[in-house]
């Protein structure tokens, strides 16, 4: 893992060394995804559209731009939006009669439409999901994957006949996100934002965040209870059994290209990234080991050998550059290719492969034994994943009293605002909220030392 000094400079440079994006195109905030990167993020989405098809949801694909009275509907949203939107006035030299604005979520959206889709019981629950872009003015300084102007976007949008239906949602999300972060080996935490950091329009929101190198977190994910906080502004009602009609209760999960950021963040090293093997493009690379004299049978084993690699279903690539092996080495390493076969006269000669795993694990296989390489990469998984969770746990701190430390801190609170408030600006750190599942907390409030009634929890952010 990178040391906490040197990540942001490292973060800035490795994601274009490692071509996962370019930042020069000339729009501040929104940055080309060169071919790997956007590889890697097309693996991550497919994760979660088998997640999403698992839990029975369905792909909807919404237009780009929304009406400014669409937009309007709900006065908490568009508050808690106004500032980031990027308006459309003009079509060629007429100006518009109303505003368009570029969706900066899709609330407003899809909402309109389904109040059109919903009308019975039957209809409900309605379990939908996008992978679009977004746009948002973002003011602060950018950062590639995890602050930008124009963003990779999904975002699944729910709709039910009660309350407690949308809870058994929101269950459900928290679910697949064990699933699908696990599959990225990033360990995580869940916390329920406080009140005055919930999402616009929403009844409550759950944070799903990481602890980055830097000691800062990384919002990856986000899950909010609507209840009937949209349904109303947007007439989302349904004819119940018994004829009468009802508003609908709403929930919505979303994730964005942070979580590409997070995974070069979290298991990045000073060779470069490190990828899990769910998503690498590549998984196996071979590298021959030429010798003069054995040229033609090094490569014919390198050949024979990818051919039973990718048998298992493995995506395997033979780098026959003219480069010496150690430049292609450095960079396989630098792009965080999971597995390294290397394959010389003396592997032929002993029958076996000699591999590398990129957190640096090497032995020999016997080549009648390949089928060996897919347990080698979900030990290499497992490892990397549990590097980061000891780290994320060494850096939680369980204070009693307001105290300066890096990472995350949990410190005991009464619930009142005014005491979140007082912790942040004492820390100079922002509240995530309170855990989730509940701690017992059995302390006194850190500031006003009435009886807490749960942990609030604080770090630096993103």
């Amino acid at each position: 893992m990178i040391d906490k000094e040197k990540f942001d400079d490292w973060y800035n440079e490795i994601v274009e060394t490692a071509e996962l994006c370019d930042k020069r195109y000339p729009i501040k905030g929104m940055n080309i995804w060169k071919p790997y990167g956007w590889k890697i993020m097309q693996n991550i989405d497919a994760l979660i559209r088998y997640e999403m098809e698992r839990t029975g949801h369905n792909e909807v694909y919404f237009p780009l731009l929304i009406p400014e009275s669409y937009f309007k509907k709900e006065e908490e949203h568009i508050r808690g939006f106004s500032a980031e939107v990027y308006w459309v006035t003009h079509a060629g030299k007429n100006e518009l009669e109303e505003r368009l604005l570029l969706r900066p979520t899709s609330e407003t959206a899809l909402y309109s439409i389904f109040s059109l889709w919903i009308r019975s019981h039957a209809d409900l629950p309605l379990k939908t999901f996008q992978i679009v872009n977004t746009f948002r003015y973002e003011t602060k300084m950018t950062k590639a994957f995890i602050r930008v102007r124009e963003i990779h976007f999904f975002e699944a949008h729910t709709c039910h006949a009660d309350y407690e239906d949308a809870e058994r949602q929101i269950k459900e999300d928290l679910e697949i996100a064990e699933r699908f972060f696990k599959k990225l080996c990033l360990p995580f935490i869940v916390s329920k934002r406080p009140d005055w950091d919930k999402f616009a329009g929403a009844y409550y929101s759950i944070g799903i965040d990481v602890l980055m190198p830097s000691m800062k977190t990384l919002q990856v994910g986000s899950i909010h209870q609507y209840k009937q906080n949209f349904s109303k502004p947007f007439e989302i009602k349904y004819e119940g059994k018994d004829g009468k009609h009802y508003y609908c209760h709403q929930t919505t999960y979303g994730m964005s290209e942070r979580v590409l950021g997070a995974i070069v963040g979290i298991h990045g090293d000073e060779k470069g990234i490190k990828l899990p093997s769910s998503i690498a493009p590549i998984k196996v690379v071979i590298i021959p080991i030429i010798f003069k004299g054995w040229e033609e049978k090094i490569m014919e084993e390198c050949r024979k050998i990818k051919e039973e690699i990718e048998k298992l279903g493995l995506s395997c690539h033979i780098d026959d550059r003219d480069k010496t092996p150690g430049n292609k080495f450095y960079d396989w390493e630098l792009k965080g290719v999971p597995l390294r076969v290397e394959i010389g006269p003396k592997d032929i000669e002993n029958k076996v492969i000699s591999i590398a795993t990129r957190d640096g694990i090497k032995k020999k296989i016997p080549v009648n034994e390949i089928e060996k390489l897919k347990e080698e990469l979900e030990e290499y998984d497992k490892r990397i994943y549990a590097e980061a969770e000891k780290f994320l746990k060494e850096n939680i701190h369980v204070l009693k009293e307001v105290e300066s430390r890096e990472g995350i801190l949990e410190l005991p609170w009464c619930g009142k605002e005014e005491c979140g408030i007082k912790m942040e600006e004492e820390l100079d750190m922002k509240s995530l909220g309170t855990p989730l599942p509940e701690k017992e907390c059995n302390e006194k409030c850190a500031i006003c030392k009435e009886k807490a009634t749960t942990w609030l929890r604080l770090a630096k952010t993103y």
